[in-house]
């Protein structure tokens, strides 16, 4: 049987790649990103009209994740995915994803522009989040024959909710929903209209979705299809990343609203319920793991 070694954060560079032993995190956050119609948009185009879509797409993307800090990203010709770990993993996660939706537009447009006839697309993407076992596979002593290896359901999750949109919604997972509903800046409008801001009142903006790709609660996702508003987009990420969670202003039907989300039918309710009681499961898991650990270190260095 492999070891498995409990960790609160990873380091890339030290994962074993010849020891049978595992690292695992309590908690990771996935973005997954996929162009639409890929394929298709090679049809008719010489091969670098076809490499700069790719260049400005899927380049523009890794540059969002990477101004995010993702801890890894990885592309997978057309898409690929940007993992999130540490304290501040549900907001990073949330405004790059929220960001590559936003970019993911303006790309759109500018393709429409240049190629009237192009196919319809755009980035679709989905963010789940979860345990995760990795290590490094590949050859000893070759780096560019190594990567690790992500065991768990985040980036496969995060993967299938990309699946089942399109580039005009964001899909979040359950636990991720649980994670973020709270927060003022995330689940309503700023109030301007087209954005333009005028005197509207803020109104929610995530409305249920079922992914049906999923088997298990995390299925009860949530659906955004707004990107970020052009006169208050950088205010409301900065707040966002900066912990902030609560906004004046709010009406009482607005807020009664997000209470409604993911509580509509008793199947519902019991699965979110059972999404909390499995994180305080984890939770649990994990400090008792992580003092075994720790009182096993000290017991060696005090031999």
């Amino acid at each position: 049987m492999p070891k498995v070694v409990y960790k609160s954060s990873l380091d890339l560079a030290n994962l074993p790649i010849d020891a049978k032993t595992w690292h695992r995190l309590d908690d990771l956050v996935a973005v997954f990103f996929d162009l639409k119609s890929s394929t298709n948009l090679e049809k008719g185009r010489r091969p670098a009209s076809t490499a700069s879509i790719y260049d400005a797409g899927v380049g523009g993307v890794v540059k969002i994740l990477e101004a995010f800090s993702a801890d890894f990203v990885d592309i997978q010709g057309d898409g690929g995915f940007g993992l999130f770990w540490g304290d501040t993993r549900f907001e990073r996660a949330m405004c790059a994803g929220i960001s590559i939706r936003t970019f993911s537009t303006d790309f759109t447009q500018k393709l429409e522009k240049k190629w009237p006839d192009a196919p319809s697309t755009g980035f679709k993407v989905g963010i789940a989040s979860g345990p995760i076992l990795v290590k490094r596979v590949g050859l000893p002593r070759h780096l560019d024959l190594q990567e690790p290896v992500w065991a768990g359901r985040p980036v496969n999750y995060a993967a299938k909710a990309a699946q089942q949109t399109d580039p005009d919604y964001l899909l979040v997972t359950g636990s991720v929903w649980d994670q973020i509903e709270n927060n003022d800046f995330l689940a309503f409008s700023c109030g301007c209209s087209g954005g333009q801001p005028d005197s509207a009142t803020p109104v929610l903006l995530w409305e249920e979705r079922i992914l049906d790709k999923i088997p298990d609660d995390e299925r009860f996702g949530q659906a955004l299809k707004s990107g970020w508003c052009p006169s208050h987009g950088d205010e409301f990420c900065n707040a966002i990343l900066a912990g902030e969670t609560k906004r004046e202003g709010l009406t009482e039907a607005a807020l009664h609203g997000r209470n409604l989300l993911g509580s509509g039918s008793m199947e519902k309710l019991e699965a979110t319920k059972r999404r909390r009681m499995d994180r305080i499961a984890l939770d649990t898991e994990f400090m008792a793991e992580r003092a075994r650990q720790l009182r096993a270190l000290i017991d060696e260095l005090g031999r």
